[in-house]
């Protein structure tokens, strides 16, 4: 038995509805429909590959913030340098949250390296000065 799943695609700014046939162990049976026509007859090939990533490990990238001492700001942002698994996501924001940084940090620095194990790094997206 087959169950279909819509999902709306992220791979551009055009949000296709797609629509997966799954079989009874979560694969996808066939392509992906609801793809945006490029052509009269060439449909969108991110979709297909989109979707079967989503489908089979989805992956997210996540920004936050961490508190910092003596700075010329109270936080830092930061973010995943690369997309992790979707199921990490509540390890890898624990490690976050842990963190406090003492100024100076400078944009790109690596936060946290590796965290929860997943092959990403948390780096931080602006500078903070040193207060004073």
């Amino acid at each position: 038995m087959s169950v279909k799943k819509e999902l709306t695609c992220v791979r551009c700014p055009n949000g296709c509805t797609i629509t997966v046939e799954l079989d009874e162990n979560g694969k996808i049976l066939v392509d992906a429909e609801g793809k945006l026509a490029i052509g009269k007859e060439v449909a969108c090939k991110m979709g297909d590959e989109w979707a079967k990533q989503e489908i089979e490990n989805p992956m997210r990238t996540i920004a936050s913030s961490i508190p910092v001492e003596n700075g010329d700001s109270l936080m830092v942002s930061v973010r995943t340098d690369r997309p992790i698994p979707l199921a990490k996501i509540f390890a890898v924001m624990d490690e976050i949250r842990k963190k406090t940084l003492k100024a100076p940090i400078v944009i790109n620095d690596v936060i946290i390296a590796n965290p929860a194990g997943c092959d990403t790094d948390i780096i931080a997206t602006r500078d903070v000065a040193k207060a004073g």
